[in-house]
């Protein structure tokens, strides 16, 4: 029963720190292979919280999202953690590549 209880609670480190989400990733994977449109992440995410243009075309949109956090010792002591998404779109406005982190 121990041996079962170190393998669980190894495999489980090792999912937490493989940097996959996998609800955002069940999220942004079917949205790029869809080919979604800027309009379409607009009105489903609302306006991203930043903007630039890609040197090729298109443009890079940045969204900042709170994804839980910690609490310390004291009652009111919590930190959030802070995600960043960055998604890509290529010049027909289509979303060509995604990436985050802290989430």
């Amino acid at each position: 029963m121990e041996r079962f209880f170190w393998l669980l609670l190894f495999s489980l480190i090792i999912s937490s720190c493989s940097g996959k989400n996998p609800y955002l990733e069940a999220s942004l994977k079917p949205a790029e292979l869809q080919g979604k449109n800027k309009g379409w992440f607009e009105k489903t995410w609302g306006a991203p919280d930043g903007k630039a243009s890609r040197f090729f075309g298109g443009e890079i949109w940045t969204y900042y999202r709170i994804a839980g956090g910690t609490s310390g010792k004291s009652l009111f002591n919590f930190s959030p953690n802070q995600c960043q998404i960055t998604l890509k779109f290529d010049k027909d406005e289509k979303l060509s590549d995604y990436t985050y982190s802290g989430c």
